[in-house]
């Protein structure tokens, strides 16, 4: 049982930056890859930038340079800072873990969404 919070979402003008931040909260026996997803109107989710339990990282072509993705165990708190945004990186966006809760029990949990708008 777990509850992911995602915040730190807002407006901004293009340029700007924004960090968004997702805390994992419940009862679980451990949290393996943790990700950020976006979807904007009318398009698929997709997957912005992702984290290993160990660390290693995965960031999206559009994202790359750009976000940085990071990781407090301790916390069970992902991370996504947010640089130089562009009015295409407007979209909620969306935290995911993949959680074990219990023998042979496990499975992703999605957080609830933040928007993020860049526009002048």
């Amino acid at each position: 049982q777990v509850r992911l919070v995602e915040s730190g979402g807002g407006l901004v003008q293009p340029g700007g930056s924004l960090r968004l931040s997702c805390a994992a909260s419940g009862s679980f026996f451990s949290i393996g890859v943790m990700g950020w997803y976006r979807q904007a109107p009318g398009k698929q989710r997709e997957l912005v930038a992702s984290c290993s339990n160990g660390g290693s990282t995965n960031y999206a072509d559009s994202a790359k340079g750009r976000f940085t993705i990071s990781r407090d165990n301790a916390k069970n708190t992902v991370y996504l800072q947010m640089n130089s945004l562009k009015p295409e990186d407007t979209a909620v966006y969306y935290c995911n873990a993949a959680v074990t809760w219990g023998i042979s029990k496990s499975g992703d949990y999605w957080g609830q969404g933040t928007q993020v708008t860049v526009s002048s």
